[in-house]
């Protein structure tokens, strides 16, 4: 393998091009999402998405709040009725959390708006490289999913 396909060249590239997709992405959902939400509190909606039921620890880790800011973020977003916190049916002691229907509402509409203007971007690529970005895009979350390490 030459130098420039290396694993150590790929990895350089992924730990310098990520955040600049991420500063994209999140300036994107600031513009489409309401403006009394937060990307965070957007990041937090867009988790219960995936993750319905989870538990506060499991949504703090995923966007770096220590448990008691967490709680304040959800207090907020329950007080909205953005998201639902109820008493785990398995462990009395957690708490878990599932989005409402205006939850579910609110961070779709952001996701779709921010979605359009990626695809407007996306839309200046040739199909060639469209067709290589989406395998490109395959293997990321083929490696990426296999790691035990990311929720």
């Amino acid at each position: 393998m030459d130098d420039l396909h290396s694993s150590d060249r790929v990895a350089h590239e992924l730990i310098e091009v990520i955040p600049v997709v991420m500063q994209t992405l999140r300036a994107e959902v600031r513009r489409c999402r309401e403006p009394d939400l937060s990307v965070l509190q957007i990041r937090v909606l867009a988790f219960l998405n995936r993750h319905p039921g989870a538990p506060l620890s499991a949504v703090a880790e995923h966007v770096g709040l220590t448990l008691p800011s967490m709680s304040s973020q959800v207090s907020g977003l329950v007080g909205r009725n953005l998201i639902h916190r109820s008493v785990s049916a398995q462990d009395r002691r957690y708490v878990t959390l599932t989005l409402t229907e205006q939850g579910r509402a609110v961070m779709e509409a952001a996701l779709r708006g921010t979605e359009a203007s990626i695809t407007q971007m996306i839309a200046g690529l040739g199909a060639d490289e469209r067709r290589l970005l989406m395998e490109a895009l395959g293997l990321l979350r083929q490696l990426f999913a296999a790691s035990p390490n990311l929720s």
